[in-house]
Order: C-alpha cells, then structure tokens, then sequence
C-alpha cells in the first residue's frame, strides 16, 4: 500500500481494494477475539489496573530493594514495587479485607512512618469502571454523529467510523500485549485517540470526496499532509515516552505507550482500510 521508491509515495493501485479492506478487517477480528479472551479471564476488554480493579497504593522513600520490599509484605497481595525518582518506591496491593488492611497500614507506617497510603475499594472501583465504559461509549457516538452530519454519505462516513473504531480496538489489545493496564489515565489516552484518529481520516475523506482530480493523486496528496501529521504527533508522544522513561514516572509512560500504539494503529487502519472503502466506493460510483 505504501510503496517506498526513490522517495515516500503512496500507490493505491498496487493492492485491489478488496484485499486492502480484508487484511485490516482480519487484523481486527483478530483483535477482537484477544479482548473477548481477556473479558473471560479478567472481567474486562483490557486488565483493569488498581483505579478499577480496587487496592491499595502505598508510596515510600527508601532505599530499600524491590526484592526486600517484597519479602517485607510477603503475607499480603503485593502486586507490584514500581521505582521512582528520589528514591520514591511504588507499591500496589490488590482488593483486601479490612482488616488484612489495617494490619498492612499499621505494617507500613511502622517500617516507614512517612509513607502515603491510599485505597480503592473495589465497589468504588467498579463505578470507575462504568463511567469509563460510559465516557468511552459517549464520545464514539458523538464523533459518530460528526462524521455523518459532515459527509452525509453512508459509505465514506462508516468507513471514517470502522477506521476509528478498529485504532481502539488495535490500541486495546496492544495494550494487553504489552501489560499496560486500564485505568482512569490510559482512559484518557484512549479518548484522545479517537480525536487524533478521526482527524487523519476525514482529512482523507475529505480530500477524495471534495476534490476534483484523479483518485490515486487525490490520495497520495492526503497521504502526504496526513502522514506528517500523524508522525508529528508520534514524534511528540515518543518524546514523553522517553522522559517518563528516564524520569520513571508511570502514569506518563502509560499515556505516551498508549498513545504511539494508537497511531501505529492508526496510520494502519486509515490509509489501508479506510483508502481500501472509498476506493471500492468511488471507482464503484464511478463505473456506475
């Protein structure tokens, strides 16, 4: 689909459309099932992380190993002992009882009497949970009411939303790959994901259905403009991946992660999948 020669073009009529909307389309289902499989195991699409799933996050200043800190707490759910500038340690306990609880607040505060203590419930966790899944649901249905009320064409405005819809999905089961969990910051990520998303692919739509022209240039021109956009925003996101990196902040990683899988996705889905549907549209309506 992307031919690379003595410089970047974009050849839509090396591939027919029919096998440029299929590979994308068994990708998808592909991933589709990866998340079904994770639904099964976990309860959700994507493993939840403590903001969901409920627990307790402890943060202490120590110099002490992740590994003495684990046989520390070996009686109690460590999940994880994350590291941090400064020393900064990052421990994540699963859901407890509320008095394996107190035992451990008591436990913490006694080893490292500065420590900060917060807990999820797990009922708490499980409203997050729901208005996660509601924000998510919400923004979709609004960005599809967008497209169609701009292109007021089925095809091309389906194509805008499958393309959409198939970044998150690749997203999420990627993020499953990799063992970033779902929590109230890779949501967020996420929701920025449809914008950047959408933003590619009506660039693309526009460019074809609003502009005179042969289809192949209309196409490699989008390619151009929307590909400089798109690694733009990459080249933004893979800087903070690299600072969070460095600087060992967490919540960041996840977001700048989340959102370099999504455009990886995305520069997949739209200039392949969503190329593949309006070609098959407008050489259709054409021969017509």
């Amino acid at each position: 689909m992307i031919v690379v020669s003595e410089r970047w073009s974009y050849n839509i009529n090396r591939y027919p459309p029919k096998l440029m909307v299929t590979i994308p389309l068994i990708v998808l289902l592909v991933a589709l099932a990866s998340l079904g499989v994770n639904t099964m195991l976990t309860g959700m699409p994507i493993t939840p992380g403590m903001d969901f799933a409920g627990g307790t996050a402890v943060t202490v200043f120590t110099t002490d190993t992740p590994d003495q800190i684990s046989a520390a707490f070996a009686g109690y759910p460590l999940i994880d002992v994350e590291s941090g500038i400064n020393e900064g340690k990052y421990l994540k306990f699963g859901p407890m009882e509320d008095d394996q609880f107190r035992a451990l607040s008591t436990l913490v505060l006694e080893k490292y009497p500065e420590a900060k203590i917060d807990q999820i419930g797990a009922s708490f966790g499980a409203t997050l949970q729901e208005q996660a899944v509601i924000a998510l649901a919400f923004s979709f249905i609004l960005m599809a009411i967008v497209v169609f009320a701009i292109f007021r064409i089925f095809v091309p405005s389906l194509a805008v939303i499958l393309s959409a819809f198939s970044d998150i999905v690749m997203a999420s089961a990627l993020m499953n790959l990799f063992g970033i969990p779902l929590s109230l910051a890779t949501t967020a990520a996420l929701l920025m994901l449809i914008g950047y998303s959408v933003d590619s692919d009506i660039l693309l739509t526009n460019r074809v259905l609003k502009r005179q022209g042969n289809l192949a240039d209309k196409m490699e021109g989008a390619f151009t403009t929307g590909f400089i956009m798109t690694s733009t925003a990459m080249a933004a996101a893979l800087a903070m991946w690299v600072v969070a990196l460095v600087g060992q902040v967490e919540i960041i990683f996840q977001i700048a992660s989340v959102i370099l899988l999504g455009l990886v996705a995305d520069l997949f889905n739209t200039w392949v999948l969503n190329a593949g549907i309006l070609r098959w549209y407008v050489e259709g309506r054409d021969a017509r």
